[in-house]
């Protein structure tokens, strides 16, 4: 089974949450069951398009500011079809829209590409085919640039992420359920080591089959699965007879292609004894080497997901809120 997003591991030390689509993979103290509610904005949180933006998102600097990661690491800069690499959303942004918000340019419905909006310390764009709107930068800038989306594309635009604070400004327009608060966390640099890491070993295709069985008994809410086009390596550990007793994996975000770290599950039995965090630190390591980063999802409030991931060196900087839009 493959549900498409990507994020934060279950540790056994936690059972944190993951994203691009967050995936939440498991328990924690805090959170014994990962309410079934999450599971779609978890898949839906992982970003999307790989096509030319109608808005060009970094002409602000957004990017480099503090907290706005997800726009860095998550939204693409360029065209995945232009071997120049033209800036995405250069040709043809729109100047700005009637009746926008001050401050306020995007796309209007109609306009080929996909629809990115950019305001006076804010940027947002569409993950279409989830219907689900990322932004970042001021809170209230963001907010007006989720109004402005759900109005331009009237059923469209479903869900939403943005900057801590933004559900509060969007709530007041509109309809919100299922709020839910987290931080995207990343690193660009290796961890220190592990007690146990020199135990995981990665595992290929001919272990999909004991991948999913062990998912499916230790981390029935996992949203990456074996066999997801999205993932690039899953990793494992055993015990002294074989048996799989931690699994991982590097999935991506799939506007830029930024790795993300995705279903991290222990065996029940066996929590408390390090191989989250041994398996947590192994994956991370390897993104680092490979592609210079990792990324993951922490469900906001998780204690012990926090104190893991600040142990490893990711950044809690990037404080997000996601919300579904019933309606005005």
């Amino acid at each position: 089974m493959c549900a498409d997003p990507a994020g934060a591991p279950d540790l056994d030390v936690t059972a944190s949450a993951v994203v691009s689509g967050m995936p939440w993979s498991g328990r924690s103290p805090e959170h014994p069951r990962r309410p079934p509610y999450l599971l779609p904005l978890l898949r839906a949180m992982q970003a999307t398009t790989l096509v030319p933006r109608t808005a060009d998102l970094f002409d602000q600097g957004l990017e480099h500011r503090s907290g706005a990661a997800l726009l860095r690491f998550g939204a693409a800069r360029r065209r995945q079809d232009d071997p120049a690499g033209s800036p995405a959303g250069a040709p043809g942004s729109p100047a700005g829209v009637s009746g926008s918000p001050a401050g306020v340019s995007g796309s209007p419905a109609g306009v080929s590409g996909s629809p990115g909006w950019s305001g006076d310390g804010a940027v947002a764009w569409l993950d279409a085919g989830r219907g689900h709107l990322w932004s970042v930068g001021d809170a209230a800038a963001a907010a007006a640039l989720v109004l402005r989306a759900e109005e331009e594309l009237r059923g469209t635009v479903r869900e939403f992420t943005g900057p801590r604070g933004v559900e509060a400004h969007v709530g007041e327009h509109l309809g919100l359920t299922d709020v839910v608060e987290w931080v995207f966390r990343w690193t660009l640099e290796e961890p220190p080591a592990m007690p146990g890491e020199q135990r995981v070993a990665p595992l290929g295709a001919e272990h999909h089959e004991e991948l999913l069985a062990f998912l499916g008994a230790h981390s029935p809410a996992h949203s990456t699965g074996p066999g997801c086009a999205d993932v690039s390596l899953w990793a494992g550990i055993r015990d002294t007879r074989g048996h799989l007793v931690a699994c991982g994996a590097l999935s991506r975000l799939r506007d830029s292609g930024a790795p993300l770290m995705a279903s991290v599950a222990t065996d029940t039995s066996q929590r408390g004894q390090g191989l989250g965090a041994a398996l947590t630190a192994w994956l991370t390591r390897y993104a680092v080497r490979e592609h210079g980063l990792c990324t993951l999802w922490q469900l906001a409030g998780n204690a012990p997901a926090q104190r893991l991931y600040d142990r490893l060196g990711y950044r809690d900087e990037d404080l997000c809120t996601s919300a579904r839009i019933t309606g005005r």
